[in-house]
């Protein structure tokens, strides 16, 4: 479980990520859309930041990541201009693609693919009797 800490730091870097991606750098995307912050976890120390990064609309996600990760030294370094007041050590940048809406979709595919009989309908016979408590019912 992660520390107020941690969470406030991992907010703050998910806002300026985002802000990061959008403004400073989106030559880095080629006139696609910039990938969306989906989750950040900060280590105890706040030394090591793991960004999930989510491409919806990219035809090759997975190039559109490793692209970001080639660049991970300008993306901190854009990072750094950005927050340079407000923290004191720029975390080092880890960045995953997170399909966690592609594994969604693909649950859902196989969900509605599913063929379930409807149950027959009961019979009177086929009903458990009721025990008899009293006597007299």
């Amino acid at each position: 479980m992660e520390s107020k800490r941690q969470q406030k730091f991992a907010s703050l870097l998910t806002k300026e990520l985002a802000e990061v991606f959008r403004r400073d750098l989106p030559h880095l995307f080629a006139g696609t859309l910039p990938p969306s912050i989906t989750a950040v976890r900060v280590s105890p120390d706040l030394g090591v930041a793991r960004i999930y990064l989510s491409v919806l609309l990219a035809s090759d996600p997975q190039s559109q990541v490793a692209a970001v990760q080639e660049h991970t030294k300008e993306v901190r370094h854009a990072l750094a201009k950005r927050v340079r007041n407000q923290l004191r050590v720029i975390p080092d940048l880890q960045f995953f693609l997170d399909d966690s809406a592609a594994y969604a979709t693909h649950m859902d595919k196989v969900l509605s693919d599913l063929n379930i009989p409807p149950t027959p309908k009961e019979d009177e016979d086929d009903k458990p009797q009721r025990p008899r408590l009293f006597a007299d019912e």
